[in-house]
């Protein structure tokens, strides 16, 4: 490892206690680096605009920090157990190529501030990408539901056969529940869309370090004014970032959970392509629909990722060594979380309704919610219309396509108003 920025002259680093305090700081900050190099060339052009940089140094560290990131990129640089963390990096880098120019990078910045940057703008890079997701679920959703608005099917309460439901109504249900995900994601982007440059380890610099320009150079809509707040706002910002992508979560895996109930034989209303189930190891006539139950296992790692954060939160005011695991939380959770909505988009196009299976489900008993409306219309009172529905022998068989398009209360069958979704949705 690097000589650290910190060590003191005479105090040799104990190995092991410099392990366990950099933990998985060097692994972890892969997924972070880029945003760490942007946030470095950003701030040189600040320090130069103060006069702490000439000209030349800055294009020199410009240069510099640019070669870095496309090495990166490439893999012909990597973090590994020679740095502290991606910040060292970046310096131990820039003081090799430029010297002292390089050394003068950290003027005016904390370790702190530093990774409140980088996680800051990855955070913006992942509710925007959350958001955009949830959008093309909603798409899908919303086009199928078109397609199938009168296409029977049982609904249920209970996981009890209740209704004659449609595939079109369950397809809306989805389509504006990601609808209202997309949109928490954004709101939290803006929440969260604030730029902690320049607040060090919580109190300023002795600096007039140019605040605004940074904000604008690294496309924040707004400064984070308070120093404090900056440190305080660290795992809050996570929390919310994780909360936005746990409400979308929570809806695939109910989604999941359907399409769980659906395959299975005792169902047999929903086929999915090959490429969605695995084989079983030691019984051969079975095929396993395991995309969709590891869709629904996913929640779990963000619900983790919440629970750790929320956990470490539990500090009095200012910068602590406490939040560093906090990290590590935050970037499972959105791996498993995002990389299981990726998913969703193409198997809610592929999946197949096996149309004889939901027909032969339906059943006269899902018609009495029907009569007992009718009879309430024809003049009965409902409690007596409910009482008479209830008799078995006043069931028969039904015309689900006539149940359907009765059923015209707005959002239901028979006036889906998808218009209103679409309108939103786009």
């Amino acid at each position: 490892m690097s000589n650290l920025l910190w060590q003191k002259q005479g105090i040799a680093v104990d190995a092991d206690i410099q392990r366990f305090l950099a933990g998985e700081d060097v692994i972890l900050d892969r997924e972070f680096m880029r945003f760490d190099i942007e946030a470095s060339r950003v701030h040189a052009e600040g320090l130069q605009r103060i006069g702490i940089l000439s000209a030349e140094e800055l294009t020199a560290l410009q240069h510099e920090l640019d070669t870095l990131a496309k090495d990166f990129k490439r893999g012909d640089f990597v973090l590994d157990a020679r740095f502290e963390d991606m910040h060292s990096a970046i310096e131990a880098r820039l003081t090799e190529r430029l010297g002292d120019t390089g050394k003068k990078i950290h003027t005016g910045r904390s370790r702190n501030d530093q990774v409140l940057v980088a996680t800051r703008l990855w955070l913006k890079a992942q509710l925007q990408q959350l958001a955009a997701l949830c959008h093309d679920i909603a798409g899908t959703a919303l086009a199928r539901a078109e397609v199938e608005a009168q296409q029977p099917m049982p609904g249920y309460t209970h996981l009890q056969r209740a209704v004659v439901s449609s595939t079109g109504m369950w397809w809306a249900g989805w389509a504006e529940a990601f609808i209202d995900n997309r949109e928490r994601a954004r709101a939290t982007l803006q929440l969260i869309d604030s730029n902690p440059l320049g607040t060090a380890a919580g109190y300023g610099v002795n600096l007039p370090l140019d605040r605004a320009y940074t904000t604008e150079a690294l496309g924040f809509a707004r400064m984070q004014v308070s120093p404090l707040y900056a440190q305080l706002s660290r795992g809050k910002y996570e929390l919310a970032a994780l909360e936005a992508l746990g409400s979308a979560m929570l809806d695939l895996r109910r989604l999941a959970w359907d399409l769980s109930l659906f395959t299975s034989a005792e169902f047999g209303f929903v086929e999915l392509p090959a490429q969605y189930t695995t084989g079983s190891s030691i019984m051969p006539n079975k095929r396993n629909p395991d995309v969709i139950e590891l869709m629904r296992a996913s929640y779990a790692s963000v619900a983790a990722a919440k629970t750790e954060i929320e956990q470490l939160l539990s500090l009095p005011s200012g910068y602590h060594r406490d939040l560093q695991p906090g990290k590590g939380a935050l970037v499972q959770g959105f791996a498993r979380g995002m990389a299981a909505l990726a998913l969703l988009p193409a198997l809610m196009q592929a999946l197949r309704w096996r149309e004889e299976s939901l027909q032969n489900a339906l059943e006269p008993s899902m018609y009495a919610t029907d009569l007992a409306v009718t009879l309430a219309c024809q003049g009965m009172p409902f409690r007596d219309a409910y009482r008479e529905a209830a008799k078995p022998e006043r069931w028969a068989e039904g015309d689900p396509a006539h149940s359907l398009a009765e059923r015209v209360s707005p959002g239901s069958a028979g006036d889906m108003q998808l218009e209103q979704l679409k309108h939103r949705w786009q």
